[in-house]
């Protein structure tokens, strides 16, 4: 078949080498221009290399875009990892519409940060979604989807990399062979099960002690590796990766406050919650330094019953209140 490549990033490169690995033509790749002082985009790079012709502008509403589409003369278009809107007058185009992939079993979980929002709010599973891209945000109807399990100690990197990355690459190649053959069926979503999360931050990675031992293990791990769960220590903020939970069966069992530390081991650092222990593996520094969570705590002087604090307390401290 005669396709675009309409994405960035890994995932766009990595589609974009499968289609060619198997003999397809690919006309034109599309990407979102590099901001200044950005890591090359490996999907940019990528089509450079194959000699293929590359399109990076600013937007994909505009004359340009249609008409450069247009000339390409594909059978279909296929939009990996987009963050670009993308209209019904650009989408429509090829001759068999356009394909795009979102990492979540839609209707849940619209938005751009759904891989990291299933694992946060303690699901046990999530997928992947082949769909027609129209004018709402994840709406369209859907063609494929593939479901995939989320372990207790699965983190967002773990989900992604080892299987929303990989299935979805395969994904896309199946759901292009689909539509160009005629066979494949669309789905239109539920409204009644849709559901939308927003970005996942700073904002929302921040850590209340107070919260149960599930809340923060899951809160740790749907952050991990970005954008890292943190806390603030002696006024320092730190992010938090590869989190274990240590429930107790019994309320008494809970020794100490929320948020001190219970235990410092050789590697790792156990921090009292409700319900048991969160162990911490590694922390990164707000220099960016990423070392042991009792390498850490060694560091900084830190010891058993010392209370990792919130920010709001650093700067109620700060103000002698």
């Amino acid at each position: 078949m005669r396709i675009a490549i309409i994405g960035q990033q890994a995932f766009g490169k990595s589609v974009l080498e499968a289609f060619l690995a198997r003999g397809d033509d690919v006309a034109g790749v599309f990407c979102a221009p590099e901001k200044p002082g950005a890591r090359p985009d490996p999907l940019r790079v990528a089509a450079e290399e194959h000699g293929l012709r590359l399109f990076q502008l600013p937007n994909l509403k505009s004359q340009a875009a249609e008409g450069a589409l247009r000339a390409l003369d594909v059978d279909l278009a296929v939009m990996a990892y987009v963050l670009q809107f993308a209209p019904q007058a650009f989408v429509n185009i090829p001759r068999h519409g356009t394909i795009q992939y979102h990492p979540s079993l839609l209707p849940a979980y619209r938005g751009p940060s759904s891989i990291n929002w299933p694992i946060i709010k303690g699901d046990s599973h999530t997928g992947l979604t082949i769909f027609r891209p129209t004018d709402g945000l994840d709406e369209g109807p859907v063609i494929l989807q593939k479901t995939v399990e989320i372990g207790e100690n699965d983190t967002l990197g773990t989900v992604y990399f080892d299987r929303l990355f990989p299935l979805g690459v395969d994904a896309m190649l199946e759901a292009a062979d689909l539509v160009v053959a005629g066979r494949h069926v669309e789905t239109v979503q539920d409204e009644n099960a849709a559901s939308y999360e927003g970005w996942c931050r700073d904002a929302e990675a921040r850590i209340g002690w107070n919260a149960h031992l599930d809340a923060i293990h899951n809160l740790i791990r749907g952050c991990d590796p970005a954008p890292g769960a943190w806390t603030t220590v002696l006024g320092e903020k730190v992010r938090l990766f590869e989190s274990r939970r240590h429930p107790v069966r019994r309320f008494g069992d809970v020794q100490g406050k929320p948020g001190e530390i219970a235990a410092i081991g050789e590697q790792t650092v156990h921090v009292t919650v409700q319900g048991g222990t969160i162990e911490l593996g590694k922390v990164r520094t707000e220099a960016g330094q990423k070392l042991t969570a009792a390498a850490f705590a060694k560091s900084h002087g830190l010891s058993v019953g010392d209370r990792l604090e919130s920010e709001a307390r650093q700067l109620q401290a700060a103000a002698g209140e």
